[in-house]
């Protein structure tokens, strides 16, 4: 059985609800996904735009969320989950905005895809603080046990 992660709010390679993003409410979108595999001791869910600015010239990965060292018995995380409800023990990165937590898609110009990216790792991250994607990935490297992503679309209403 594979690990999968999903969306209640839109289907893969779908339009993301607006509620979801800056001309919305900014909350991010409920997620869901099945049991990882035996011998998880956490998950990762990074989410990132790799068409930054233009998706017809991208030029950067646009990272939207990092969250390390989710226990593998979560399954779900409901749209809009501030931080302070958060499983115990969940790290929280930081965003291209600079902050840690959520910043929701908010494209320039065109449609861009919206990656939540789930990992299954057999080890438990140390204590990264408020910490970057890349020292993640960094430190996932040799863990990741299964991975699985849902893509969501999203163009700005002033630029569609």
């Amino acid at each position: 059985m594979t690990m999968t992660i999903s969306s209640p709010a839109f289907a893969h390679n779908e339009m993301m609800p607006a509620r979801y993003t800056c001309e919305g409410d900014n909350i991010s979108p409920p997620l869901e996904w099945t049991a990882p595999p035996s011998g998880t001791k956490s998950l990762v869910m990074i989410s990132d735009d790799p068409d930054a600015p233009d998706p017809a010239a991208p030029k950067m990965t646009w990272v939207h969320w990092v969250l390390y060292n989710l226990p593998p018995v979560a399954m779900t995380l409901p749209a809009g989950v501030a931080d302070s409800d958060l499983p115990k023990g969940t790290g929280i990165g930081i965003n291209d905005r600079q902050y840690a937590g959520y910043s929701g898609p908010c494209p320039p110009i065109g449609t861009h895809r919206y990656f939540f990216k789930l990992y299954a790792l057999d080890t438990v991250l140390p204590d990264l603080g408020n910490t970057t994607k890349a020292e993640v990935v960094k430190r996932m490297e040799g863990h990741i046990l299964a991975q699985s992503e849902v893509i969501g679309l999203y163009v700005r209403k002033e630029n569609a």
